[in-house]
């Protein structure tokens, strides 16, 4: 069995959990039979099954075993997950293993158009102004940003609330021809009804400490949080953390134009970018 064999609909994370739940079902299995075979519990098949959990050495060479008589299918799956080649661990793990599988996804950032809403050109812009970048792993730092935007293409896409604020349409990156273009494509999506973008007053201080997400994850699994820094991100579902951010959304989405209001500034500054 090849990896060539599969399309790959999502990240190596997604394709491994249905691939597993294929075959289980193809095979009459239940996940009670299948974790007896992996040695591990019902629930941690589960979590395999939906993409949450990271699958182990010793789970993917008896996954094949078990499934795959005698191919390397789900080893060479579990090398492109944790290999990470696109960009930081940290972020990866948000970018493959949480916003691929969160019912709702609530954003806020106080200086840049949130990544999941980047165009290429914008966010090439990004990469390429960093510190010692190269154009290799620009590239690929690219290819990941714009990969995350498949999310939304899904026939059941999460819900997506952005906030951002107002400087955010006038801040330069890479010049007018690119502003223009990423503050046309903020009103392209908004037209989908998954997505609401909202931009905040400028006097509101409550976001001032940094960029963050939320994700609101299926079957009872807590909210996860991912908060921005210069240096590491961090990715939590610790009540407290997931309390005090979703505290800070909402003091942050009081100071938010309606989506109306919104969608009518952006298109006044694009219009300011030609």
């Amino acid at each position: 069995m090849s990896v060539e064999q599969f399309p790959d609909p999502g990240s190596p994370r997604m394709v491994f959990g249905a691939e597993m739940r294929r075959l289980r079902e193809t095979a009459q299995l239940s996940q009670a039979a299948v974790a007896t075979r992996l040695g591990c519990t019902q629930t941690q098949v589960s979590r395999l099954e939906a993409a949450t959990r990271t699958p182990s050495k010793s789970d993917a060479e008896r996954l094949d075993r078990l499934f795959g008589e005698g191919g390397t299918y789900f080893a060479a799956l579990r090398r492109r997950i944790v290999a990470r080649p696109s960009g930081p661990i940290w972020f990866e793990g948000w970018a493959e293993e949480i916003e691929p599988t969160a019912l709702v996804l609530r954003s806020w950032d106080p200086l840049l158009i949130p990544g999941l809403l980047q165009t290429e050109a914008y966010a090439r812009q990004l990469f390429s102004r960093g510190p010692r970048s190269v154009a290799e792993d620009v590239e690929r730092r690219v290819e990941a940003r714009m990969r995350r935007r498949r999310v939304l293409d899904r026939e059941d896409p999460p819900l997506v609330l952005v906030l951002f604020d107002a400087g955010v349409l006038r801040r330069k990156v890479g010049g007018p021809e690119v502003m223009h273009e990423q503050l046309g494509y903020l009103l392209e999506v908004a037209e989908r009804p998954c997505v609401t973008i909202q931009v905040v007053d400028p006097d509101c201080l409550a976001g001032l400490a940094g960029a963050f997400m939320i994700a609101e994850l299926p079957n009872g699994q807590p909210d996860v949080i991912h908060a921005d820094s210069p240096v590491q991100g961090q990715i939590t579902s610790q009540h407290e953390f997931v309390v005090s951010i979703r505290n800070r959304y909402e003091a942050v989405r009081a100071w938010a134009y309606p989506e109306h209001v919104s969608l009518r500034m952006i298109e006044e500054v694009r219009r300011e970018w030609t």
